[in-house]
């Protein structure tokens, strides 16, 4: 008999996951999503980017499965005419106090398997993208952009294509194990499945409590808020020009990102959000759960004045220009319109650490997906390949 399984989660990697599962189990899948279409949320308001590898420790699933992923992710692309376009990445050092951790950057990626990383000085970094600056770079010729609603769609094609179903517009109400397997309400019906696979993004908490496991991390949602560039201000970036990360953040800070439409983004910032789906500041509709959760203030407490810098950032098109004009000191405030933003499900755990890793949890018959920030969508097929080895077999 065929087994049922059920993905909560429309975005890339519940499509990828459930994708897989049709492929290397044979299982009849069923994705459920309560909006009316897919990518509606992260997946749908990514940078576009298709990370090489850079940033990750050696050993970590980050590590690893990004860089399986790229592959996977290119491969699949080019198979199905889907836009990939490998247009680079530097990695500026705007300062010599900075050249440390560039070098240190340069040395993770090569111990990452990321091919081609050269160390640039000031003039070889000019060559990449003529219009920036800095004292140092490290480039990475292989970082690519694509459009991941594009994939996310293709994913959803295959899924039917391979005798599932994507139901949109099924919220989850509800979730019980039962002695046979795993009973879901959605959209007034009652769904029985032999395993249930949480992909929800900002909604994991809520359906990992229906399951009855709240666990011991919790989404904080991050609202990422982006400036594009206007007119012939596109044409001074040429691919992707980064900062160099603070090591003690997930987040890599505002950056210039050109898109596989030809778009060029300024940020994103990182500014805690009161609702799950905080798009805008005035949504404050789950400030009560999202406050109360022990880990969000103890979070505040350790990164207070990164926070207050980040608000303020939210609040001046000046902190965006400024951050823009150490790499490309051409730009001006009139080069920079509003864009439209999105919002990090970051995982933080009670002591009010925030979780780097992609994390997964298996119990019993439900499996959850509790931390899958970037790189995940970059990652989205070889995570699949990893969550599809943990859903448990069943036995019949």
């Amino acid at each position: 008999m065929t087994e049922k399984i059920g993905v909560v989660g429309a975005g890339i990697v519940g499509l990828a996951v459930a994708r897989e599962l049709a492929i290397a189990r044979g299982a009849e899948v069923t994705v459920l999503d309560k909006e009316p279409q897919v990518a509606a949320h992260q997946t749908g308001h990514n940078s576009g980017v298709v990370h090489a590898g850079l940033y990750y420790p050696p050993g970590s699933l980050k590590a690893r499965l990004c860089r399986e992923g790229v592959a996977l992710l290119k491969d699949y692309c080019a198979r199905h005419a889907l836009p990939y376009e490998e247009v680079g990445k530097l990695v500026v050092a705007s300062t010599r106090a900075e050249r440390p951790l560039l070098r240190a950057l340069a040395e993770r990626a090569r111990a990452n398997g990321v091919p081609g990383v050269a160390e640039l000085d000031a003039l070889g970094l000019r060559e990449v993208e003529p219009h920036a600056i800095g004292v140092a770079a490290v480039h990475s010729p292989h970082t690519a952009i694509t459009d991941f609603v594009a994939v996310a769609r293709r994913l959803a094609l295959d899924v039917a294509e391979l005798g599932g179903s994507v139901r949109l517009a099924h919220p989850v109400r509800a979730v019980r194990e039962t002695a046979g397997g795993v009973e879901v309400l959605a959209a007034g019906r009652r769904l029985a499945f032999d395993r249930l696979v949480v992909c929800a993004g900002l909604g994991t908490d809520a359906v990992a409590a229906m399951a009855g496991r709240p666990g011991d991390v919790r989404i904080v949602p991050f609202r990422g808020e982006y400036y594009a560039l206007a007119g012939a201000a596109r044409e001074l970036v040429r691919g992707l020009i980064y900062p160099v990360p603070d090591p003690r953040y997930p987040f890599l800070g505002v950056h210039l990102t050109r898109h596989i439409d030809g778009e060029v983004l300024v940020g994103p910032n990182a500014v805690l959000a009161l609702a799950y789906e905080g798009y805008s500041r005035r949504n404050v509709a789950n400030a009560r759960q999202i406050l109360g959760w022990p880990g969000t203030l103890r979070m505040a407490r350790r990164h207070w004045r990164t926070g207050l810098r980040e608000v303020h950032g939210s609040l001046a098109r000046s902190a965006f220009l400024r951050a823009a004009r150490r790499y490309v000191p051409e730009l001006t405030a009139a080069d920079l319109r509003r864009a439209p933003g999105g919002v990090r499900a970051q995982a933080v755990a009670r002591d009010g650490r925030l979780l780097d890793d992609f994390a997964v949890d298996v119990h019993g018959r439900v499996v959850l997906v509790r931390n899958a920030p970037s790189p995940a969508a970059t990652s989205s097929l070889a995570i699949a390949r990893h969550i599809a080895g943990l859903v448990p077999a069943v036995v019949r």
